[in-house]
């Protein structure tokens, strides 16, 4: 399921993660160029963390991920290899796919 859209508005996007390193990967990117969590004003964004943590309830809830367990994950300084703000939904134990839901 490797870049495959998962949802998509005027405020971000969110795909699967061409590189996974989890089962379940998804990446939530805003669409607004923010190099990382420093640079991320909640003020200014505000749009954006409210849509976030909606994506992420549907998600969660589309995917059943409260049965398996998830995160959400945000990478910064050295561990942030690309330098645009994104967010990682992530379950170690998903077991089934796209197709499922």
């Amino acid at each position: 399921m490797a870049s495959e859209l998962v949802y998509e508005s005027a405020t971000l996007i969110a795909f699967y993660h061409p590189n996974p390193s989890y089962t379940f990967h998804i990446l939530i990117v805003p669409k607004k160029a923010v190099s990382d969590l420093q640079e991320f004003n909640p003020i200014d964004h505000h749009q954006f963390l409210i849509e976030l943590f909606q994506i992420v309830r549907n998600l969660v809830e589309r995917f059943n991920l409260e049965a398996y367990g998830y995160r959400l994950i945000v990478n910064g300084g050295k561990y942030q290899i690309i330098p645009q703000l994104h967010f990682h939904l992530v379950s170690d134990d998903f077991i089934g796919s796209a197709e499922q839901a």
